[in-house]
């Protein structure tokens, strides 16, 4: 979209190029007289003014900044935002025990994923998580999941997705994202603002269900055995 406004926008494309041009001619010059650092000044800011008369342009400057601060920048080998709270990780460790009598409850959520959950031993409930950004990990090595439908939901803005899951649980997994790849059975999937919708082999025939329902705008999935 953003190459796309400045070729179909002639006066646009027309400044960009000359701005470009003279800029190009002016830094291969070694010394440059009053006249050419005013045009090598002029060449810079003519061409700032015209990308930032293009909406597609701030759109990519905001997703660009974004994949920074989550990704990180090294400069000298040092990487920026890497403890940063959208880079820590949530990591819940599930070890059940047996049903009690049921209750409501009501949970806060974090904004950023960078607690550690699993602590103590606990009833297995279903889980819904909704969180800014950050890196969620759920391990269910220790868990013993009743003989019904269990539900885990993840929504989320930014951040890495990795559920643990024992063999002999069947496994339904529901995602949707605007860009971001799942790894589910071995296979991976790229995903350009879809929606996936996945079974494993066994899950027909398993007594233990174990339905994943996620949601994201920028990030991965990986569903993995255990």
């Amino acid at each position: 979209a953003f190459l796309g406004q400045i070729f179909t926008d002639s006066e646009t494309l027309f400044g960009i190029v000359i701005s470009v041009m003279i800029f190009i001619l002016e830094l291969r010059k070694k010394k440059r007289s009053f006249l050419h650092q005013i045009l090598f000044i002029g060449s810079i800011v003519v061409m700032a003014m015209y990308l930032l008369s293009l909406p597609s342009f701030w759109l990519f400057l905001t997703f660009t900044i974004i994949f920074l601060l989550l990704k990180g920048v090294e400069i000298s080998g040092e990487v920026l935002f890497k403890d940063s709270p959208w880079n820590k990780k949530r990591i819940i460790i599930i070890e059940t025990t047996e049903s009690t009598a049921k209750a409501g409850k009501k949970i806060r959520n974090p904004w950023f994923d960078n607690e550690r959950i699993g602590t103590n031993i606990y009833e297995w409930d279903d889980l819904n998580i909704t969180a800014l950004a950050g890196d969620t990990i759920i391990d269910l090595g220790n868990t013993i999941l009743p003989k019904e439908d269990n539900v885990i939901m993840i929504r989320k803005g930014f951040g890495r997705t990795r559920i643990l899951v024992p063999f002999g649980i069947g496994i339904m997994l529901d995602h949707s994202t605007f860009k971001g790849n799942v790894i589910f059975e071995g296979q991976t999937y790229e995903l350009k603002n879809e929606t996936l919708n996945l079974y494993s082999e066994d899950y027909d025939s398993s007594p233990r269900k174990l339905k994943i329902a996620t949601s994201t705008l920028f990030g991965d999935v990986e569903v993995i055995r255990i």
